[in-house]
């Protein structure tokens, strides 16, 4: 059977998705489309032997609508022949792409595949998809969860009450995150990943001044009085500091056949081992980390003790901690240079980034196995295995 590698993988600097952030001037279409061109030119790859170009994008409105990834290929200068396509499993859209990808080249279907994400939260905000006063989900919906879903802030906040996941817990987890990312750049081992843009060199949103006597001092983000009775569990201690933040940014991975690279002498960073995607409760709607992680674990024949280094996507800080109380994963291999939570989170950019960030540090580390997860709205979550070769 064929295998799918990965040969190259880059990701601008992440900025923050605010009016005044770093890259909230740029289009992004133009945010993808860098991605897309430095890809290639970083690979050498012809780029007339692009079978697809998949991408992933969750608010796909406005300068995000119209399929944002076949106008990003064209604006990188990609053939016109290239086709591409958006797809949205909401966080998780980009590295749904990844899957899509490595399955069309294991399958024949491809033998070059670029797998990438944009989102844009300073010029396209959160839930710009969903006009005031417009119901996305229907009366189905509404008859089968009568006391009605929540958003992501409450699910985290339920979360953390019910794998009893403190303040103080979630905040440390939080520091740590902006230490190892201020550490990853100090050191250089961003440099292989990042592709600079029009000056904007570094991920903004890293803080690495940042304490836990910082952290306690900020409110509680998602404090609602009337999702206060209906859950009395609750104790309101998801900040805006022990959660990723809204953020612009763009990434890309270069996926191909193993004997295609060989026959292009291209040296892949990591093979695609194994695939899960998993629904969840749509309620608490993050957990489903915990069974994806399972569920990729047994496909692949491999433990847990068999795994060198994780990509837990930091929505939360409680997602994360609650995955790891559940998987008893040991939290030193995971998000080593730092996660969403410093980082970054721009929706549909996230799972590639996330791919990017985990090949380089595999290469980086010698780690032969890593897993790749991450939490989705409406209570879904993909899983993968890669092995470096």
């Amino acid at each position: 059977m064929r295998d799918a590698v990965v040969v190259e993988a880059v990701r601008t600097p992440i900025g923050k998705g605010k009016p005044n952030g770093a890259l909230a001037h740029v289009h992004p279409v133009e945010l993808l489309a860098h991605t897309l061109r430095t890809l290639v030119e970083r690979s050498g790859v012809d780029p007339e032997l692009i079978d697809d170009v998949i991408g992933g994008t969750v608010d796909q409105v406005g300068e995000q609508a119209m399929n944002t990834t076949r106008y990003a290929a064209l604006s990188a200068g990609l053939p016109e022949s290239v086709p591409a396509t958006t797809v949205d499993r909401q966080c998780g859209s980009s590295q749904q792409a990844v899957h899509f990808a490595a399955q069309g080249v294991i399958s024949g279907a491809y033998d070059i595949a670029v797998a990438c994400g944009v989102e844009s939260m300073s010029r396209v905000p959160m839930w710009s998809n969903v006009p005031e006063g417009k119901d996305p989900f229907g009366p189905g919906i509404a008859a089968r969860y009568p006391e009605g879903l929540v958003p992501q802030g409450i699910s985290a906040e339920l979360i953390a009450a019910k794998w009893s996941v403190t303040r103080e817990q979630m905040d440390a987890f939080a520091v740590s995150s902006h230490r190892r990312a201020a550490a990853a750049w100090d050191t250089g081992l961003f440099d292989a990943e990042v592709a600079p843009l029009e000056g904007v060199t570094r991920d903004e949103c890293v803080r690495p001044g940042t304490s836990t006597e910082v952290l306690a001092g900020l409110r509680p983000a998602y404090h609602d009085p009337g999702f206060a009775e209906r859950f009395p569990q609750i104790e309101w201690n998801v900040t805006a500091g022990n959660a990723s933040p809204v953020n612009d940014g763009a990434s890309a991975v270069l996926v191909m056949a193993g004997e295609t690279a060989a026959r292009l002498g291209l040296r892949p960073l990591a093979r695609l081992h194994s695939f899960a995607v998993t629904g969840s409760d749509p309620l608490l709607m993050l957990t489903g980390v915990v069974p994806a992680t399972e569920k990729v674990l047994r496909r692949a024949g491999l433990s847990l003790d068999d795994i060198d280094l994780f990509e837990v996507n930091e929505a939360f800080s409680s997602v994360v901690l609650a995955w790891q109380q559940e998987t008893g994963a040991d939290l030193d291999k995971v998000n080593v240079h730092g996660g969403a939570v410093a980082l970054g989170h721009p929706l549909g950019a996230s799972g590639t980034r996330l791919t990017t960030t985990l090949v380089h540090a595999m290469r980086e580390r010698g780690a032969r196995y890593a897993l790749q997860t991450m939490c989705e709205a409406g209570g879904l979550a993909n899983a993968m295995i890669l092995e470096r070769i």
